[in-house]
């Protein structure tokens, strides 16, 4: 049998074995470096493991999350910063688990592009395997694909998949929220990975490129401001919940910002007042209000406005939930509380200071 003179080749038709090969060896120390009891951090075999009983469960419940870094991801691809949205899209998942009372115990990446370049894809996975520390959980694995004539030149997406665990009887919310019930604010680390499009849209209309001074951070570029890490909760709320027993729910202020995401964790008959007088609005946001002309309801659905994380706690446990949150560097203020619900789910009072 002859040989195809100009027979093709995987590798001719755009897709690099060798590269996602040599992608794997970059990021074994990086992987290696986020082993915790149940799990042994290494990668290469078909599926990842994990010990529930090494970690230390007797009876658990699994919670399960996923999710990505949506437009946030353009703002990383056309300023060639790859290093941190790995840390965002950890944070999407693990602080979907922690508001559950779950903590996370393994992450697997997705991480799809058209052509595979090993250094960038290391400088992702390094971000994620930051996620995973922060966080606690092992990265187990997960998958590279690279597809050319599905994705443009230089372009990528990343997908997350958590999960976690809590003891049985011990998830959140609790079934005992009432009528005053504090409502505490974890501070926002910027944008988180939520509503980009808009701020993608803002920043077109300001004319300001990626590499130009941030006007509401001006001691870095307009493209390293923006790709600030989501932070990462699951520590100082895993504290506070265990050491206190205080906490009643949880809600992660994400895409729907105050209004979508509050009523979720409450029972029908209860709505969040929100005192917007006491939350602390981060100048990025009053900066996307003004040049973008946002109204304040639109910018209270599209993005956190500087609360990353909303907290019911019984009244006489608020102060001592808040004193452990800062004791684990969290900033943390009282910004409302719970209220007979009439109609909105979330009612507010006071003007947000854009």
């Amino acid at each position: 049998m002859t040989e195809t003179k100009n027979g093709l080749t995987y590798a001719a038709a755009g897709v690099d074995i060798d590269a996602g090969n040599l992608m794997v060896e970059k990021i074994k120390p990086l992987v290696q470096a986020t082993r915790r009891p149940g799990a042994d951090g290494e990668i290469g075999g078909f599926g990842g493991l994990f010990d529930l009983k090494a970690a230390g469960f007797a009876d658990p419940i699994l919670v399960a999350a996923n999710d990505g870094v949506g437009t946030k991801l353009v703002i990383a691809i056309e300023s060639g910063r790859h290093d941190t949205i790995g840390v965002d899209l950890v944070a999407m998942c693990v602080n979907d688990l922690v508001v559950q009372g779950a903590e996370p115990l393994f992450f697997l990446d997705y991480f799809a592009t058209g052509k595979l370049d090993p250094e960038q894809g290391a400088a992702i996975v390094r971000g994620i395997a930051e996620g995973c520390r922060m966080a606690g959980c092992a990265l187990v694995g997960g998958e590279t694909a690279e597809m050319p004539g599905l994705y443009r030149p230089g372009d990528y997406d990343l997908a997350g998949f958590a999960v976690g665990a809590a003891e049985r009887g011990q998830l959140l919310p609790t079934d005992d929220i009432v009528e005053g019930d504090v409502l505490l604010g974890l501070a926002s680390s910027g944008a988180h990975s939520n509503g980009f499009s808009l701020v993608r849209r803002v920043v077109e209309v300001s004319g300001l490129s990626w590499h130009d001074k941030a006007p509401f951070a001006p001691d870095t570029t307009l493209g390293e401001a923006l790709l600030e890490p989501t932070r990462i909760y699951v520590k100082p709320l895993l504290a506070a919940i265990r050491s206190t027993h205080g906490i009643k729910a949880l809600a992660h202020i994400t895409g729907g910002g105050f209004p979508d995401n509050i009523p979720r964790v409450l029972p029908r008959d209860f709505a969040a007042e929100l005192d917007l007088d006491a939350i602390d609005v981060p100048p990025l946001f009053s900066w996307l209000a003004a040049t973008g002309g946002v109204a304040a309801a639109e910018m209270m659905r599209t993005f956190n406005c500087g609360i990353g994380m909303v907290i019911a706690v019984a009244a006489g446990q608020a102060a001592q939930v808040a004193a452990v949150l800062q004791q684990q560097g969290e900033t943390v203020a009282p910004i409302g509380r719970i209220v007979p619900r009439r109609e909105a789910g979330v009612v507010y009072r006071g003007v947000l200071q854009l």
